[in-house]
């Protein structure tokens, strides 16, 4: 094992209470030094931000321990709390399990308790931090010290072909997306038939991806990076109607590196949605 990442989420014992975590704030840089000893070459650590309860006092707090834990990669994700029941996604072939009574009253009391702007305002503080400390935003949530970007997560950015492996898992080859089912029982029956026939691939779905979908996709993921995309596509593809638009409100910006490229600035970064969701 070279890479291990760690769900720290945050170093605040009180919140990890209410995030349901088992583990506590002093458990985690615990757990770095115990990789460090393994030999693991590197180590990432998940936080959240926006989380109820979370001021930018003390996500200040977990982002500064986290940077004493000397992780070489950092994952800051705002909490999400999307319905997948409402999505249509956690029926017999979806990908998500349906969510459990309770733990839909407390997302449900939780959206109410988080803010834009506060958000924002964490992922700037996040941002800056882990940028003077050395740590390269090379997507939009994923810092990393060079060398220590993630070869997994690149790949989806990229939209490299990835195979499904497990309940829930994703594939895709470049012209089919495919997912597995999240009910364990039929993945293993379908590997394992009990009436002992030939293993089958798991129950789950597909879709194809044509060319339109395709460009945009590309568009998209290709922004999450700070590499960008090149200016021609940006001219060319389905960012090129919004470009000016998107120039003139600072979402956006041109770059060499060493060809002309365009990227997300930060405040681009911190409304990207409203961007995407134009090129679709």
């Amino acid at each position: 094992m070279t890479r291990i990442s760690l769900g720290a989420q945050s170093f605040d014992d009180v919140l990890l209470r209410r995030l349901g975590r088992r583990h506590a704030a002093s458990d985690v840089a615990g757990a770095v030094d115990e990789a460090r000893a393994a030999g693991i070459g590197s180590v990432s650590l998940d936080l959240l931000y926006d989380v109820p309860g979370q001021t930018l006092e003390t996500w200040a707090a977990t982002v500064d321990a986290a940077l004493v834990a000397s992780p070489d990669h950092v994952s800051a994700y705002a909490l999400t709390l999307d319905d997948p029941d409402a999505e249509g996604i956690t029926g017999p072939l979806g990908d998500h399990l349906p969510t459990r009574a309770g733990a839909r009253r407390w997302r449900s009391a939780a959206m109410a308790e988080q803010e834009d702007d506060r958000a924002a305002e964490q992922y700037t503080l996040a941002a800056e931090r882990l940028a003077a400390a050395g740590y390269r935003g090379y997507e939009i949530s994923n810092w990393a010290r060079p060398g220590h970007e993630s070869r997994h997560n690149l790949a989806y950015w990229q939209r490299r072909p990835y195979e499904a492996v497990g309940p829930g898992a994703h594939a895709f080859d470049g012209l089919t997306r495919r997912w597995n089912a999240a009910r364990l029982g039929g993945y293993l029956g379908a590997l394992s038939p009990v009436d002992g026939s030939s293993p089958r691939l798991p129950p789950g779905g597909l879709e194809s991806v044509d060319a339109p979908t395709a460009r945009v996709e590309a568009t998209i993921l290709g922004l999450r990076l700070d590499t960008g995309i090149a200016e021609e596509d940006a001219e060319s593809g389905p960012l090129g109607p919004h470009l000016v638009w998107a120039i003139d409100g600072g979402l956006v910006e041109r770059f060499t590196a060493p060809e002309p490229r365009v990227r997300l600035t930060t405040r681009g970064r911190l409304v990207s949605n409203e961007l995407f969701a134009r090129l679709v």
